[in-house]
């Protein structure tokens, strides 16, 4: 709480998020990913006990996987993220 109240002076939108120390291990956790550090040593890092636990910020991170589908795809396709339109984001509200 203490350095949630110090890092709200400098970005106020962070004293309406609820912020954990779970919050705090995942967001280091992910940029240590995104500077490209082995998950092994991510893992190391934070303590787990096995590289498999590491392995769910793999699947979080939408820039890891835009980088490898952009790695392995056809020369003709245009690169980019799906953007559904209104009518689609309406259906799925409804649902």
């Amino acid at each position: 709480a203490k350095y949630v109240q110090i890092a709200t002076r400098g970005c106020p939108s962070l004293g309406q998020k609820t912020i954990s120390m779970h919050v705090l291990r995942h967001s280091a956790a992910m940029r240590l990913l995104r500077a490209g550090i082995e998950t092994s040593v991510i893992a190391l890092w934070l303590g787990h006990e096995q590289v498999e636990t590491t392995h769910i910020y793999l699947h979080a991170d939408m820039g890891i996987k835009e980088r490898a589908l952009a790695a392995t795809a056809p020369a003709v396709a245009t690169p980019g993220r799906f953007r559904p339109n209104d009518k689609l984001l309406a259906f799925l509200e409804a649902l």
